[in-house]
Parts: C-alpha cells; structure tokens; sequence
C-alpha cells in the first residue's frame, strides 16, 4: 500500500484526464477524503465518452451503450448517492440488429425465447449449440468478470492462480473459435464473437473469456443514458464538484515530475507545476509511459516494451445530422450493425496486416429512436463506425488522401439501408486515427489502446499501481481490467483497493491542489 506522505498528512491528490475512468477516479478518492483536482485537455468532461454540439446536433463520439449499470450503480452508492437519481438510464429492446448481405437480420435480446426464435430462423440446427454458448458465456463470467475484473491485478500470483480454470475454459481458444465449436452457421458464429471489437479487439485471436459478455448482456440488459454517455459524465463531475473537487477543462498535462522514486507533481503544458504525493493518471498507459514519465528511466515499461505491443484497432466514424427525418426509415433502429461480404478475412485486413479494405462492417447508431434530445425536432442524428487499422503499420493509411474515398464507400453501403439519407444531410464532420490520435493522444490513433489478447491482460496490461513511482496509479481503457465502460469505471474501483481511506487516517484538511 503506498503512503501518501511521511506523515500521512497531505490528502490532496490530481487525477490525469476526465474520461470515465478519470472521474470514477476523482469520485472513489473524493469518497475516501482526498482533496481532488481534475486537469483534462478538452473543453469538456467524459474524454472518448464526451460529445460535440453541432447545428442543434448532439454527436455522442464514443460508446453509446451502457451494458453493466451495476458498476455505476455501485461508484453511486459508495459515494452516498443513487445513481438513478442523476442519470436517466433506458433499457433497449431490442439490443441491436445485426443484418447482413444476404437480406437476413438478428435481433439481439435478453428475452431468452426471442434469442431462441432469433437462432431457430437463422439456422435451426444451431439451437442446441448457442444454448451450449450461454452456458459457456456463464462460466466464463464468473471468473473473467466476477473474479477478475475489479480486483488488483498487479501480482503475478493473482493470474497465476486462475491459470487452471483458464486451461479448463479453453481461454487460450479465441471467441471466434469457441462460438465455431458451439454453432456451424457462419453467420450465427459472427454474431456470437463480435463483441471483442466494442472494447478494441480482433475476435480471431482474442481469448474466449470475453464470450462472458454475452452474458452480461442476458443478465444486465443493454440501457442508454438520456443526453449520452456525456451525461453520465457531467454527473460524474457534479460528484466530484460536490465532493469538494475542483475539474479544470482546456488543461493539458505535459510530464508526471518523479522525485527520489514517488511522483510529486504535474507539469503543464504552459510550464506551471501542481504538485500532489499522489497522481492518477487517466491518461492512456502508452501515452503515460512513453510522453508523461519521458524523463524518467522506465523499470518495466521501457520504450522498447510498449513499442512491441499490439494495439486495437483505429475508427472512422461519420457523424451527420437529416433534416425532417424522424418518420423515415422506421426499419432502422437505435443500433445497428451491418456486416460486409467478409467476417473473417475483414479482421485480419484490419488486425493483421494494416490494410484499409475496399469492403467493410458498419455499426450504426442513431440515438434520436431513444433520446430526442440529440437533435431538433423532427431531425435525426447519426453515427457511423467502421473498424479500420491504426497507424502503426509500416505504410499507414494517409487519411487527408483516404477520407473522401472512404466516405464515399462508406455512403454507398449505408444508403443500402438508409435510401436517400445523403439528400437530407445538413451537417456532418469525421472522425480518422488521426483525430484519435490528436483530439486523445492515443497512441497510433487506437480506438481502445492495448488490444485485448491474453497476454496483455490482467498482470500482463498495465498495472493499476506504477511500478515506475510511488504513488503514481493508473486508471482508463489501457490499463487492468481494460477498455468499455464497465472496464475503465472498475479500474476506479481496483484503484480504490490500493489506496488508503483518508478518513480513517489522521489528516490535516488541504484544499484541491490550485
């Protein structure tokens, strides 16, 4: 357990970046008695789960689906509140539709009779096999979510000693691989595998474990928040606010400052020091390793090391809004997923061999079906994602080139389920890697950084306590337990487990570090 000071006096703590992870952060420690100051570069709360405002259009630039409300539920609750008091969480029924090529659809559900009649129509034969899946999907719950996820993992011996279940469960199997044991339908197989690339993995090599979220979304359901994920993290703030915490937007941190092995301050981009005896960086792991701590002689996370990881995919994502839209295309639900010709050889374009592919799989949101706030009345909005490679490949794609090209395939398959809709387009902007990598300095423009395989998971991902400082600790999308919003709001939570409650310690009251 780390020691925030000699004396034990000094509570006051600076949080790294105001995405979710960041301000779960900000909210355990606020509970725990420190003093808090958030520092976050946008001009907003929520990081890649924030939004923009454009034309009376509200784009949602990150995940729109909330699938374990549990551990929200529970961050409310230990910091005395209800979270359903400030968030207006909506169940979605369906989940999403998945459709592909051949006209066909699958309707995602936590009804199990539904889910049953969605198989039975796709592939009667498969039944029997997708029971065996939720089977497979429990077992793999209790001891990748249950087990694992909200406990520090900075031990080897807290890994080691799940190695035999894991061998049991075939985790070293891939999700694609395991739904192909259960279900022969390709299609069928895809729509029980895809879920690793919400969190930024490559279902072909990515561990069977994560087959667990099929039944998190059976158990919990699949909500949306009213106002987005941008309103969960408005609230998160107000918390931290409440708390006694100060949040400071359009503030970027530029070096973590090490003194005698403990980190002891932030230095801002403007040359201005805060100082804290204990910082959390928020900040992606590589960013945090490679640019905040440049200064200071790595340990464990030398250049050399993150260097040879692999890292998750990139996004394009097309925001627009339609005027006098909201009765059209009533067939289009709030999510919706559109698979391409290919499942298999798309993935490994995108995951293995750094290639943008004239061909693609779309995930289409168009929150207005819920939330009628994200537009005018009577218009829509809508979000557009493809999956594409990152920028780290030995020939990147140069998307000032690309973009145009790839928008217009990316319309072309589009208007196969929304006709028309570019004729009614009032506004629009794009998101590359390259914005990725500018707006949240993201290394190699990754949507979710460190891609999700078994070995750079648990002890083998970025540890939630640094081992470079003392009293440097690390939450977000790039450290344990990993990316989603489930994810990075419990690594808070590991967070909270490792650092000592300032209520039950003899303090002197600070004010947030100014």
């Amino acid at each position: 357990m780390t020691q925030l000071s000699e004396n034990g006096l000094d509570n006051r703590a600076i949080v790294i970046g105001a995405g979710l992870g960041g301000l779960s952060a900000a909210m355990r420690l606020g509970a725990k008695g420190y003093a808090v100051t958030v520092l976050d570069r946008l001009d907003r709360t929520g990081g890649r789960g924030s939004s923009i405002e454009q034309d009376g259009h509200r784009f949602d630039l990150g995940p729109t689906i909330v699938t374990v409300p549990d551990v929200f539920e529970r961050l409310w609750a230990d910091c005395g509140r209800d979270f359903h008091v400030d968030v207006d969480l909506r169940p979605l029924e369906p989940f999403y539709e998945v459709r592909w090529p051949d006209g066909t659809k699958f309707h995602a559900s936590s009804d199990d009779d539904k889910m049953l009649a969605e198989v039975a129509k796709l592939s009667p034969n498969d039944v029997k096999g997708f029971q065996k899946f939720l089977k497979d999907a429990r077992a793999r719950y209790v001891v990748g979510f249950e087990g694992m996820v909200a406990k520090p993992m900075h031990r080897a011996w807290e890994t080691i000693k799940v190695l035999p279940t894991f061998a049991r469960l075939r985790a070293d199997r891939s999700i694609y691989g395991l739904a192909a044991s259960r279900v022969k339908d390709e299609r069928l197989r895809m729509a029980l595998s895809f879920h690793p690339l919400f969190i930024g993995g490559d279902p072909t090599h990515v561990t069977s474990i994560y087959a667990l979220v099929a039944h998190l979304e059976k158990t919990y359901g699949v909500h949306y928040a009213i106002g987005g994920v941008q309103a969960i993290a408005d609230a998160m703030a107000d918390v931290v606010r409440a708390q006694g915490g100060v949040v400071k937007q359009n503030v970027t941190v530029d070096e973590i400052l090490i003194d005698q092995g403990a980190a002891k301050a932030v230095r801002l981009k403007d040359g201005s020091e805060l100082d804290a005896p204990l910082i959390v960086s928020n900040a992606d792991a590589g960013h945090t390793y490679s640019h905040l701590l440049r200064n200071h002689k790595k340990r464990r996370w030398t250049p050399k090391k993150i260097a040879g990881k692999r890292w998750s995919m990139g996004l394009y994502v097309w925001y627009f809004g339609t005027k006098g839209t909201a009765d059209k295309w009533a067939d289009v639900g709030h999510h919706t997923i559109a698979n391409g010709p290919r499942f298999k050889g798309l993935l490994k374009d995108i995951f293995m061999r750094g290639k943008l592919a004239d061909d693609m799989s779309l995930y289409i949101h168009r929150p207005c079906v819920t939330d009628k706030s994200a537009a005018p009345e009577g218009d829509d909005t809508f979000y557009v994602l493809s999956p594409v490679p990152h920028l780290n490949w030995d020939n990147p794609v140069d998307w000032t080139r690309e973009e145009p090209i790839y928008r217009a395939k990316v319309a072309a398959e589009v208007e196969k389920l929304i006709p028309g809709f570019q004729d009614h387009i009032t506004t629009e902007t794009v998101f590359t890697p390259e914005t990725f990598r500018e707006r949240y300095l993201s290394p190699h423009g990754s949507g979710f950084s460190l891609e999700p395989r078994i070995l750079q998971s648990a002890y083998f991902r970025p540890h939630n306590v640094s081992e470079e400082a003392k009293g440097l600790f690390l939450v977000g999308a790039g450290t344990h337990p990993g990316a989603g919003l489930p994810g990075v709001v419990s690594s808070a939570e590991v967070l909270s487990k490792m650092v000592p409650d300032m209520h039950s310690v003899e303090t002197e009251t600070r004010l947030a570090a100014e």
